[in-house]
């Protein structure tokens, strides 16, 4: 393991707990202390932990820090197996799969879809792309620290759909505290308002999987029936958002952000389709 940040320290006690030996190496040396004292060794340079091990597990800032550290030890990396679960960009990730192949390493892209509190446990799960039988020989280990997901041997389909789900994370975040700020001015505190907001989150999902078939499905299929929530209506309540929030001195950069959509989709003259619409100007906001 290289790399003991909380999700690096998480990972190499959930593999300390499967009955994994461990060897780690951190940049800052003292945050290996913890771990150590579970049963984990410390290695005194990255090429000495790389060598410990066919599997070798890195939780790093971005990938850059992968060439930093790993650039010294490329000598020792042949016919091991590189597993990167830092974050950075789809390209970046196929980049890296380029340089460990160079080195004749394999490699795994993934992507850890659960807090450092929860690797390990029946919740974690981790999205993987790269050779499917890489994955499948470092089974055992990879398990350890949540289900693995396959999604595909390209290597930046793993970084892609790690993203994806931080979109609807990170954004998730910025409207809760968007309306939190909102409910804040009318003198809710936040108290109050977060539980009556976590409610209306937690039904999106349940809402959109309401109708017959999955909204999924439409989309795939290009189909935009506009039979409930419309462009025109959704916009219309994303107006209403934006004179709301500019009345009360709010930030305006969430809300122009999601009427910018819904504008481009009427512009277009779909107000009459379903809301999902806005895809189009989504994927192509210059030519939508």
């Amino acid at each position: 393991m290289i790399g003991l940040g909380p999700m690096g320290q998480a990972m190499t006690r959930a593999l300390l707990t499967a009955g994994h030996p461990v060897t780690v190496w951190n940049r800052t040396a003292g945050r290996a202390d913890g771990v150590v004292a579970d049963g984990a060794t410390l290695a005194a340079t990255p090429g000495e932990a790389v060598e410990a091990s066919d599997l070798v597990i890195l939780s790093l800032t971005d990938y850059r820090a992968m060439y930093d550290i790993l650039d010294g030890a490329t000598a020792s990396l042949a016919g091991r197996t590189l597993v990167n679960l830092s974050s950075d960009t789809p390209d970046r990730s196929r980049e890296a799969a380029a340089w460990a192949a160079g080195h004749d390493a394999a490699f795994l892209t993934g992507g850890v879809m659960v807090p450092a509190p929860m690797v390990g446990t029946a919740a974690a799960y981790v999205y993987y792309s790269g050779r499917g039988h890489v994955m499948e020989s470092h089974l055992a280990a990879l398990t350890s620290l949540g289900t693995p997901k396959h999604l595909g041997e390209d290597p930046g389909l793993a970084q892609m759909m790690y993203q994806a789900q931080l979109a609807v994370f990170l954004t998730t975040l910025s409207g809760l505290m968007h309306a939190t700020a909102m409910l804040g001015t009318a003198g809710m505190r936040a108290g109050e308002a977060l539980p009556e907001l976590l409610s209306a989150a937690d039904s999106i999902g349940d809402i959109l999987r309401a109708g017959e078939e999955s909204p999924g499905t439409a989309l795939d299929a290009g189909e935009h029936p506009g039979d409930l929530s419309t462009v025109t209506m959704m916009g219309a309540t994303s107006d209403h958002i934006v004179e709301t929030s500019t009345s009360l001195g709010l930030d305006l950069a969430l809300p122009l952000a999601v009427q910018v959509h819904y504008r481009r989709a009427i512009e277009n003259g779909h107000g009459s389709d379903n809301w999902t619409r806005i895809i189009d100007s989504i994927r192509g906001p210059m030519t939508a």
